[in-house]
């Protein structure tokens, strides 16, 4: 359900986007682009990533989203399967699963990443990867919980 009224026939996210928040939701797509077409990260690392960010926003959008690159080959089923239970899960490396927990961290605990996550993580990933990483983070929670929250998660097909 819609917490917005849809016009008949309108396409929910780019109504909102660029019809309601004209000089807003332009930027946003933009940002989105960037994170989706300029993005360094291993595609692996980043559906894992986003998949949990999707998982916690619970957007049937984002959850139902598989990223395609040409330059890569598209993730398994067993990927966006294994995220839920990234801690047990013989499917994804070791920056997979930092990906998937920085991810969940970022969304449920930011002032509790102590210095230990950190160590790991600066073995795993330079500082311009954690930056890329924490801007697609930042993305995936912010808009996501835009399309949930105002129930347009559900209301289209991109």
């Amino acid at each position: 359900m819609t917490r917005i009224t849809i016009p008949e026939g309108k396409h929910a996210v780019m109504y909102v986007f660029e019809e309601l928040a004209p000089k807003l939701g332009p930027a946003a797509n933009q940002f989105a682009d960037a994170v989706y077409s300029q993005s360094s990260l291993p595609l692996r690392e980043f559906e894992a990533a986003r998949m949990r960010i999707a998982q916690i926003n619970n957007c049937q959008l984002c959850l139902d989203w598989r990223t395609e690159r040409a330059d890569e080959p598209t993730p398994q089923e067993s990927l966006y399967e294994a995220v839920q239970n990234w801690r047990d899960s013989a499917q994804l490396n070791e920056r997979e699963c930092l990906a998937v927990e920085y991810a969940e961290r970022f969304a449920y605990e930011h002032l509790g990443l102590d210095n230990s996550f950190w160590e790991r993580m600066h073995r795993a990933y330079t500082d311009a990867e954690i930056a890329e990483l924490s801007l697609c983070l930042a993305l995936w929670l912010g808009l996501g919980r835009v399309n949930n929250v105002l129930g347009i998660d559900v209301a289209c097909e991109l």
